[in-house]
């Protein structure tokens, strides 16, 4: 495994365009799998995570080409019972949308994990299938449940489900199972998460509506595909090249067509209210072939000033708490990110990962309970010192940690870099886009 290392530095400039938004594309691919005619997947992300939903629906009888960028899905009536177990990789999305959709089908499936989404608890998203009717068995070790999973579906009831914990993927995988349920199926969320699905399933012809945080669908109405889709550029990847160009002093970068969804804009919103120079322009009208809102963002370097993450604001930016932390370091003052432990249940504990690497690079970081509470605090320094530093694994903290060397004091090593495969496997190469230009 050879380790990556970061010694040039560079100022960021010039334009770019992103692979297609992670999140989208996992609900483009099964909802136009579960509807009426054929959908065209524009500005579709090949990576890992979208593969392995791909994959997984091809498994399960769905016709799927892939072409240049795009992606045909002839939507099916019904689906067929696979061969052999279906692998989801590394991909929770893919996981937990699909054992919605396995919900409400009539057959039995065995569903198996890579290494790091074994070690990841199930036991949120069975609850609500199984109260559904879903019968589910996983492996249960000390009261919590994790792949392998078995699931036999079929015969839904609708339910009113109030979510006790902030998760999209769970709001969405009972939305799914919804569609196969007798009676009308509400979920109410504690704190608005992604609102992906529920957009999605609307362009479809869905009989959904939205109340605030309490969502209702009603499956009296069979979807049928729009024709196409375009998917925006990924917010949670533009995070890694905006932070990138806000911290090098001279940076000044224009990222086109990227998502502008309200509930994946926490970081936008974050670094905006700590002195970040980002100017957003959004798309109108016929500028859209989309159901997503889209629009060009210009990034240019200045300085930051600490801020306070409160817990509401978690969910429209979890993905990209680990690059705000390095910007943390650089911003004069201390930030606080309150009630980020659930950070410690993604592909590795990204609170672990990201506090290492930075202690590692002289940061001024620490953790405190505050009651229920886990909050980071940083205190920045204005500046990082470049050392030895570890992926863990994991795509984000690999990223967070490319962008933190790109900014400290001299050189840094990386012992793994491959992981950027599972979302953003173009990182380098829009890095070195951006030093060209």
């Amino acid at each position: 495994m050879k380790p990556f290392v970061v010694k040039d530095k560079f100022i960021p400039c010039g334009r770019i365009s992103l692979i297609g938004d992670k999140s989208i594309a996992h609900r483009a691919l099964i909802i136009s799998a579960l509807s009426r005619g054929k959908t065209i997947i524009k500005n579709f992300p090949v990576h890992d995570d979208s593969l392995a939903t791909l994959s997984v629906l091809t498994a399960l009888g769905v016709r799927i080409t892939r072409g240049d960028e795009q992606v045909l899905v002839w939507g099916t009536q019904g689906l067929r019972k696979p061969r052999k177990p279906i692998f989801v990789n590394n991909s929770g999305t893919t996981l937990r949308l699909i054992l919605g959709v396995l919900a409400g089908a009539g057959f039995k499936t065995k569903v198996i994990a890579g290494k790091y989404l074994s070690a990841r608890p199930m036991a949120r998203v069975n609850k609500p299938l199984r109260l559904m009717g879903a019968k589910i068995t996983a492996k249960d070790r000390g009261g919590e449940e994790y792949p392998p999973l078995v699931i036999s579906g079929g015969n839904l009831k609708g339910i009113v489900y109030r979510l006790p914990v902030a998760s999209a993927q769970v709001k969405s995988a009972i939305l799914l199972a919804g569609l196969s349920a007798l009676g009308k199926t509400r979920v109410i969320e504690c704190i608005s998460t992604r609102d992906h699905t529920e957009r999605m399933l609307k362009a479809f012809g869905a009989n959904i509506t939205v109340n605030k945080n309490s969502i209702t669908l009603r499956p009296d109405r069979g979807l049928t595909s729009p024709g196409q889709i375009q998917i925006p550029g990924d917010i949670s990847s533009a995070a890694f090249l905006a932070v990138l160009a806000i911290i090098i002093p001279g940076s000044k970068i224009v990222i086109e067509r990227v998502s502008l969804n309200p509930s994946r804009c926490g970081i936008i919103n974050i670094l905006k209210r700590m002195g970040a120079k980002i100017k957003v322009v959004p798309f109108k009208g016929d500028e859209l072939q989309s159901f997503e809102p889209m629009g060009n963002l210009t990034v240019i370097s200045g300085k930051l000033k600490a801020t306070v993450v409160n817990p509401s604001e978690i969910p429209s930016l979890i993905d990209e708490i680990p690059v705000l932390m390095v910007a943390a370091c650089f911003a004069e003052g201390r930030t606080i990110i309150k009630g980020a432990g659930e950070l410690r249940f993604k592909e590795t504990d990204r609170i672990n990962s990201m506090v290492v690497n930075l202690k590692s690079m002289q940061a001024d970081i620490r953790l405190i309970k505050s009651g229920d509470l886990e909050n980071i605090v940083i205190k920045g320094k204005g500046f990082l010192n470049g050392t030895k530093l570890k992926s863990f694994g994991d795509h984000r903290t690999a990223m967070s940690m490319v962008v933190a060397a790109l900014a400290a004091k001299g050189s840094s090593r990386l012992d793994y870099i491959s992981c950027i495969s599972k979302s953003f496997p173009s990182f380098l190469t829009a890095l070195n886009t951006l030093l060209r230009s």
